[in-house]
């Protein structure tokens, strides 16, 4: 314990409390403090103003959830191995400790995958967290990598980081509605911690708190559909994608732009080390986005003035009906002088809710469903056999498929 419980004011919990040392110190370090300079919703903040918060804020809510999830198991005398609680707590706090800016963004172009950095990040013997770790156990690093890439043995701390009912979740969901002003997102985590169970290896809910699960899936399901794929950030990212593959193209081709960070050469060069990637936050991609509107190529210029003065792309729906209508758009946008290869895309969306195994037999499939607790029965019952809202959105597999292009190209299908 810290001589003084350190406490952070937070708009989704109230308060995050911290009173062990190794969390603390982990709070402190500098690869979790970059956190606070990389925002949790990537382009979002251009839909909803409010969206600023930073992935820091996730973070520590994450850990916070864990925290209070673990207390009511040793409260109740719940069957939790209480000597897991500083590692699942640890892992909860840097689940994300490797994000990029504009993390899945940056992934797809770049090909950067934010769980190999995360590990990394872990386990480097050079970096203040795994320092911090190895003073408590020299495994310990390597325990909170493998909770947080699912390898841990334990699969019950390991779900509560990551599964269908899990604490970044819990957490992202409440947090992101609450930043962007919706009501969407908002559920009873108090409620959902008091019906949860650790049961066989694997976290059960009460059946009595059937009703209260089922609102936090269907706040998942609200907030991807009204939030994370509003066309309009969509468009952001379109754009973002854009720059990012104009920038590679032109470093491949021998005609880089000005490069105003060392870790924007290892970006693009992809030879960036751990340093320079620890070096990478939004702050530096904007100082990019500003150099480069000055750019003397002038569709990264044009690129990233849309981006910085939210001038973005309009969109049509992907009709069934005329499977040719991108090709007639790149078509125009080449008789108007764009080049489609980064003035046109199609952007796909998509996600599953609440994944299980159709047909499962009650208390199989463990990984991917939820299970309700029946006390008068004492057996299992996978969740979507009794609640009929989660039928309907496990059963949904809907995909929506959008043509981006500028605005002043007048389109009407």
């Amino acid at each position: 314990m810290i001589d003084e419980e350190k406490v952070f004011k937070d708009p989704v919990h109230g308060y995050i409390y911290v009173n062990d040392p190794l969390i603390w110190d982990l709070i402190n370090t500098r690869e979790v403090q970059r956190l606070r300079r990389i925002r949790q919703l990537g382009t979002s903040y251009l839909t909803y103003p409010g969206g600023e918060h930073s992935r820091f804020s996730h973070s520590l809510g994450v850990y916070e959830v864990i925290r209070q999830i673990v207390q009511a198991f040793s409260r109740n005398s719940y069957e939790w191995p209480d000597e897991y609680n500083q590692l699942v707590m640890a892992a909860g706090l840097l689940h994300d400790v490797g994000h990029a800016p504009f993390s899945h963004t940056l992934e797809k172009v770049i090909g950067l995958r934010h769980e190999v950095w995360t590990e990394r990040l872990i386990l480097d013997p050079s970096t203040e967290i795994h320092q911090v770790l190895k003073h408590i156990s020299p495994n310990l690093p390597y325990d909170v990598a493998a909770v947080i890439n699912k390898t841990h043995p334990q699969q019950l701390v390991v779900s509560l980081v990551s599964g269908q009912l899990d604490a970044d979740r819990l957490d992202y969901l409440m947090r992101d509605s609450v930043s962007t002003g919706v009501d969407y997102g908002k559920f009873d985590l108090a409620r959902i911690i008091r019906v949860m169970r650790p049961w066989d290896g694997r976290i059960v809910v009460k059946r009595s708190g059937l009703h209260t699960v089922e609102a936090y899936l269907l706040a998942r399901y609200f907030m991807y559909w009204q939030v994370y794929f509003h066309p309009v950030s969509r468009s952001a990212e379109v754009i973002l994608k854009a720059i990012l593959r104009r920038v590679k193209d032109l470093v491949e081709k021998g005609q880089s732009p000005e490069m105003p960070h060392p870790a924007l050469t290892g970006l693009f060069l992809e030879t960036l080390n751990l340093e320079r990637y620890v070096a990478l936050d939004d702050t530096v991609l904007f100082n990019a986005f500003n150099v480069w509107q000055n750019s003397a190529d002038p569709i990264l210029k044009d690129l990233c003035n849309r981006f910085l003065d939210r001038h973005l792309f309009t969109y049509v729906e992907y009709p069934e009906y005329d499977p040719d209508l991108y090709d007639k758009i790149a078509a125009q946008l080449k008789h108007q002088g764009y080049d489609p290869a980064y003035y046109l895309a199609i952007d796909e969306t998509g996600t599953v809710y609440y994944d299980y195994y159709l047909g499962a037999e009650d208390g199989k499939d463990k990984d991917s469903a939820l299970f309700l607790w029946d006390d008068s029965s004492k057996r299992l019952i996978e969740m979507s056999r009794l609640s009929k809202p989660v039928n309907a959105i496990a059963r949904e597999r809907q995909v929506i498929r959008r043509i981006y292009f500028p605005r002043e190209i007048q389109w009407n299908t």
